[in-house]
């Protein structure tokens, strides 16, 4: 039977993706910055990253039927206009939860932080969150777990009970945000940490935020960062790549958007938009050699020490703040703990 060989824009950037689909599809690799409306107009479908705005602009009078992002986050798709115009979207869902949750666990365990002293309030438990809380639990230290979506859907938490933000807010030691961004809704979570609830938490309380820049108010994280008043540590940045320098020369460590940048987790989301591209065309890509979906098990603490340390990522951002998208298109993918066999 004949196949019609669909044509695909890809993000160049997107690892692992080189031939795999070239049984079945003409694909044109781009940049992201050269993915524009006249690259696309005869596209059937496109593979992105968070760089890629897919929207109006981009895609009216197009012939894209199928966008799969490389990425847990959508918030750089217009799923509205997407959906009313016919285009079907496809995220990686979880793709590199495990890599944040190395990246949030070995900046708490780097900085000195003891299990047995320490409350870690989750804020936002869906597949990222659900990881870092289970492997907080494993190791030791007192969880708080905030999903306010999920609890309204009477949705079990992975362990222990639901708790309010309020709740969290004034007995967490550190917080750590995992929500999808977003702006209207029952739950909007742009500036869901601002400035009122940043004073909420306790004196020397440290937020770390790996979810998306906007969640948390960095002006006034900064500021209460400046006076000593909290501690902080950013991966994820407002206004990507032009990053707020004062909320990085107030930040304990600063990375640049590549908690999630495990060679496990790049294969994963690679894997995910293949497979999502294949279901919609009917055909079924290479992924062969791609890591498979996670399977829970909880690291100790010196398999995660050992694994990755943020300080040196962190040395090159404070050093190079105006490379920030040199810095994470050249990243070298680090390894995930791994279960010991």
């Amino acid at each position: 039977m004949h196949i019609h060989r669909v044509k695909i824009v890809a993000d160049a950037a997107i690892p692992f993706l080189d031939g795999r689909l070239n049984p079945f599809a003409d694909v044109l690799s781009l940049p992201a910055a050269e993915i524009t409306r006249e690259a696309v107009k005869d596209a059937d479908a496109l593979i992105i990253r968070t760089r890629t705005k897919c929207n109006a602009a981009l895609l009216e009078g197009s012939s894209v039927k199928m966008i799969a992002t490389a990425t847990i986050g959508t918030d750089h798709i217009d799923l509205t206009w997407c959906r009313d115009n016919g285009i079907a979207v496809a995220n990686a869902t979880g793709c590199n939860a495990p890599g944040v949750a190395q990246w949030v666990w070995s900046t708490i365990l780097s900085l000195g932080y003891e299990a047995d002293k320490t409350t870690v309030g989750v804020i936002g438990v869906g597949n990222v969150g659900t990881i870092v809380a289970e492997w907080g639990r494993g190791l030791g230290f007192r969880m708080r777990l905030n999903d306010p979506p999920r609890s309204k859907a009477g949705e079990n938490p992975p362990f222990g009970r639901w708790t309010s933000l309020t709740d969290v807010l004034h007995s967490a030691d550190i917080i750590t945000l995992h929500t999808p961004l977003t702006r209207s809704g029952e739950f909007p979570t742009h500036h869901l940490i601002d400035e009122k609830r940043l004073r909420a938490l306790r004196h020397g309380a440290l937020v770390l935020n790996a979810a998306r820049g906007g969640i948390v108010d960095e002006e006034a994280l900064s500021a209460l960062s400046a006076s000593g008043r909290l501690n902080a540590v950013i991966d994820t940045w407002m206004d990507e790549p032009a990053i707020n320098r004062a909320m990085l020369a107030t930040s304990l460590l600063a990375t640049p958007h590549i908690a999630g940048y495990s060679l496990e987790g790049k294969q994963r989301a690679t894997r995910m938009a293949l497979e999502a591209i294949g279901r919609f065309f009917g055909f079924t890509p290479d992924v062969s050699g791609l890591e498979p979906a996670y399977v829970p098990f909880t690291p100790t603490a010196e398999q995660i020490l050992n694994s990755y340390s943020p300080a040196d990522d962190s040395l090159r951002l404070f050093t190079s703040p105006e490379n920030f998208e040199k810095l994470r298109s050249e990243y070298i993918y680090r390894h995930e703990p791994k279960p010991i066999r």
